[in-house]
């Protein structure tokens, strides 16, 4: 799963497949990063750095999706998922050791119980229902219905007590019409109805993970924040992969060299170096230039799934991945001119 929005806090991920997953990762499904972000902080010229890092966020998040499908070929669901989590959390835990020493891991119990709840919402119940989802559906429509988190961030916002603007309504509303014609093939029979339930309900999950990593006390460190939700959601994945009994008939000789790759892939492109370059992103470019991710993700995952998985591009695929893509360029652009101010 993609990250969630910038302007927003997560965990990384990868996403998805992002999120994954560092939010760390949108939408949820690879992560974006969580922990506080300087308001005050300048944001630096758009050099060569910027577009590369950006550029970073758009193929490396957008892979994920892929990558998920063809982990799942020969892994399990959620087991694929915490193994994911938790390596990557783990390499990160040694990282913030060796570049900032044990004051860098140091938490209070507050921070590290926040720290637990954004990681199960964003990576077990976020992006481990991504995962779920892709057993049954194209990686390219999972990737579409999870560009709608930014949409449910705008209601999430507002039920807050923050009236969102008229722009950013409108996007609302074209993205569940896009949401709508995604997910008519699952009311037809097409598609598996389950899949598709399990990733918008993942999307939730992943929205109200990022609004609460809003307003709830993070550790100041940012690689620990999200060091400590990869092994919070790595051991929610692993709790729920072992009560749905995926340990049983699991074989590790017969998991695919194509499947290792691909976790391999999530661990250090999805959920270390795409999150990195958005920890980096977050600090040094305009939020609503970031949150370009939102709408850039899907087409890649899209793009990919029909050239290396032959995933067919149907009709109400387009229409509805179109329309979400307008209805979240919309909710962005509210972000973009304020980031201007």
């Amino acid at each position: 799963m993609t990250a969630p929005a910038a302007g927003t806090s997560g965990a990384s991920g990868a996403a998805a497949a992002g999120p994954a997953a560092v939010p760390v990762d949108a939408v949820p499904v690879d992560a974006a990063p969580a922990g506080s972000v300087p308001a005050d902080a300048a944001p630096a010229r758009l050099g060569g750095p910027v577009w590369v890092a950006l550029g970073v966020v758009y193929v490396l998040w957008g892979s994920t999706y892929l990558a998920i499908r063809i982990a799942l070929e020969t892994m399990p669901s959620f087991l694929s998922a915490a193994a994911r989590f938790l390596t990557a959390g783990l390499l990160l835990v040694g990282f913030v050791a060796i570049r900032y020493g044990r004051s860098g891991l140091r938490v209070d119990l507050r921070q590290l119980g926040s720290s637990v709840l954004v990681g199960v919402l964003l990576l077990t119940g976020g992006n481990g229902l991504v995962v779920l989802g892709e057993n049954s559906i194209p990686s390219g429509l999972a990737a579409l219905l999870v560009a709608v988190v930014p949409l449910w961030m705008v209601l999430l916002t507002a039920a807050g007590g923050d009236r969102p603007k008229a722009v950013e309504l409108a996007g609302v509303m074209l993205g569940l019409v896009g949401l709508g014609v995604l997910s008519a093939p699952a009311i037809g029979g097409d598609i598996a109805k389950g899949g598709v339930i399990a990733v918008v309900c993942g999307t939730l999950t992943w929205a109200f993970g990022s609004f609460a990593a809003k307003r709830i006390r993070m550790p100041g460190n940012v690689f620990a924040a999200s060091a400590y939700q990869m092994l919070a959601g790595g051991l929610g994945n692993t709790l729920i992969g072992l009560v749905r009994g995926e340990q049983y008939g699991l074989d590790l000789g017969a998991v695919s060299g194509r499947s290792w790759l691909a976790l391999g892939f999530l661990v250090v492109f999805g959920s270390l170096v795409a999150y990195t370059a958005y920890a980096w992103l977050l600090r040094s470019a305009p939020l609503g230039l970031v949150a370009t991710y939102a709408y850039v993700n899907p087409v890649v995952a899209v793009l990919l799934g029909w050239l290396v998985l032959a995933e067919p591009l149907t009709r109400p695929t387009l229409l509805g991945g179109a329309i979400v893509v307008v209805g979240v360029c919309l909710v962005v652009s509210v972000s973009r001119t304020s980031s201007r101010k």
